[in-house]
């Protein structure tokens, strides 16, 4: 799935376009995750894999939300806490925490996150823009969202969750 087909889905959506809302294609997949209580989730194309948590070399003078990095497979990888990076109060690692080995553009970086959910299809009909507004739209990194019945899960933009890390 490329972004490209994720976009167009979505400014279909958001133009009330009939075919799409009678339509419901399987675009790809996501891999979700939870952060607290809410959903989240991130293109499976961007998963390499899911380890447990493990021993985090600290490195010194970075962001707070990096909190340093660990050997993969004789591969230095950083490691971003995705709570410190949304700016929620941290929590002490479970054994359900684990870290999400992400690829983009040749950069390995991994996440921590609160327990992994599922790896789930992206449906055309079930796909909804980020709301246009700035006050509403807070949190730059959410790339569109996915309604399942009552539930929002909030798909991720990789590439502006790693931000200057890439």
């Amino acid at each position: 799935m490329t972004y490209d087909v994720i976009k167009e889905a979505v400014a279909k959506q958001q133009s009330g376009d009939k075919k799409l809302s009678n339509e419901n294609h399987i675009l790809g997949k996501v891999m979700t995750f939870y952060i607290g209580e809410q959903i989240y989730g991130i293109e499976i194309q961007n998963v390499v894999e899911i380890i447990e948590m493990t021993h985090i070399t600290k490195v010194p003078h970075v962001p707070p939300y990096i909190k340093g990095m660990i050997n993969v497979r004789s591969k230095v990888v950083p490691i971003i806490d995705i709570r410190t990076r949304f700016d929620k109060e941290e929590i002490p690692y479970t054994s359900r925490t684990c870290i999400i080995i992400l690829s983009l553009d040749d950069v390995t970086v991994g996440i921590i996150v609160d327990r992994v959910a599922d790896v789930e299809d992206i449906h055309s009909g079930d796909i909804s823009a980020t709301p246009e507004n700035n006050s509403v739209n807070v949190n730059a990194f959410i790339q569109y969202m996915i309604r399942s019945g009552d539930i929002v899960k909030l798909i991720l933009d990789v590439e502006k969750l790693l931000g200057d890390e890439i």
